[in-house]
């Protein structure tokens, strides 16, 4: 185990399976509860505030940064994904005390023994399915995609043994993909009680970071204007393209304000029409697009999804969600060469 001149002096610098299990040994001996948050690097305000809740609910925190071959397809941007770890170890630095006790920065040939290729047909060995909730939302336009996650993670989570691990709330499908996940196959490390699921992080309309109001019981896109969800892939957006980074979220805030209108009108008992809530997102991002295309940026919406929060089943032929019944909106929007995916949870605590 090794320091790194680019991070804390306590910071453990971990390459191999072998030197990870040592670490959890000695915190288990310790008697220190582990939190985890895996991630693929290109850090931000985003990822640290998942470390920082780590940091205040555990004794130790590790992350990992491993940019995993598995969940991408052949076409995509496998090659050019930003890869900046000095600036991530700096970045780490910055963290209040006791900070980061060990990151984790395995090469491919440690995480798939044999290799790997983003060519699903060609791939060898034991890879991870999760049916049902991985093939709508994001897994209709990507398929394979939380085959490669549900995969990485479960051998993250077989090495690191976390007591808890964070996500993100923008990549949800992931989460309930996970938590699900961790149920079905009795896993202990972490419990699915113990997955943490934290709001979306933005940069606000001022182009400061904020996250969202931590409330999981209300509507998680309640900011006055809130902005776009942080991701590493932001990074791609031109300066003309971040012109209309608002489209997703805007489109989301549309549609819910038709939810919250039904929800609390007298005419339909409360119930929620569900093709009204989409009609009114992608009629938003309809708007931008046609704005957009005469400024010379592409915007093209990819999807929205009403979502049953637990099975992630598609309430579209469901007509109306009852009142007293919650439900994920979640959209794909493309800016550009860039994926834009956001969500807004109603009525449901995650």
């Amino acid at each position: 185990m090794t320091s790194s001149p680019s991070s804390s002096s306590a910071t453990k610098i971990l390459k191999s399976v072998k030197q990870v299990r040592e670490w959890r040994e000695e915190q288990r001996k310790l008697g220190k509860d582990v939190g985890f948050v895996p991630t693929m690097g290109a850090l931000h305000q985003g990822h640290l505030s998942l470390v920082k809740a780590s940091l205040a609910q555990n004794s130790s925190t590790i992350i990992s940064i491993f940019v995993n071959p598995a969940q991408f397809a052949p076409h995509e941007d496998l090659a050019t994904y930003p890869r900046p770890l000095e600036n991530d170890l700096k970045l780490l630095e910055t963290l209040p005390e006791p900070g980061v006790a060990a990151v984790f920065l395995p090469p491919v040939e440690e995480i798939y023994q044999g290799g790997i290729t983003t060519d699903v047909k060609s791939q060898r060995g034991a890879f991870v399915e999760v049916k049902g909730v991985q093939d709508g939302m994001e897994g209709g336009s990507r398929p394979g995609f939380f085959r490669g996650v549900a995969t990485v993670v479960t051998k993250l989570f077989n090495i690191v043994q976390p007591t808890r691990a964070y996500f993100g709330q923008k990549d949800i499908q992931q989460a309930i993909l996970l938590r699900r996940m961790l149920s079905d196959l009795h896993m202990t490390a972490p419990t699915p009680s113990n997955l943490v699921i934290l709001p979306t992080y933005r940069a606000s309309s001022t182009s400061t970071s904020t996250p969202l109001p931590a409330s999981p019981s209300t509507d998680s896109a309640a900011l006055p204007d809130p902005g776009l969800a942080l991701s590493s892939r932001n990074a791609y957006l031109s300066v003309e393209e971040m012109r209309f980074s608002k489209v997703l979220i805007d489109a989301l805030s549309a549609a819910r304000e038709v939810w919250n209108s039904q929800r609390s009108g007298s005419s339909g008992g409360g119930d929620v029409v569900v093709k009204d809530v989409l009609n009114a997102a992608r009629d938003s991002v309809k708007a931008v697009e046609e704005e957009a295309k005469k400024a010379g940026v592409n915007v093209k919406g990819m999807y929205f999804q009403l979502n049953d929060p637990e099975e992630l089943w598609d309430l579209e032929d469901k007509g109306k969600i009852e009142k007293g019944k919650g439900a994920i909106l979640s959209g794909a929007v493309m800016l550009g060469r860039t994926r834009l995916i956001d969500n807004i949870v109603f009525e449901y605590e995650l």
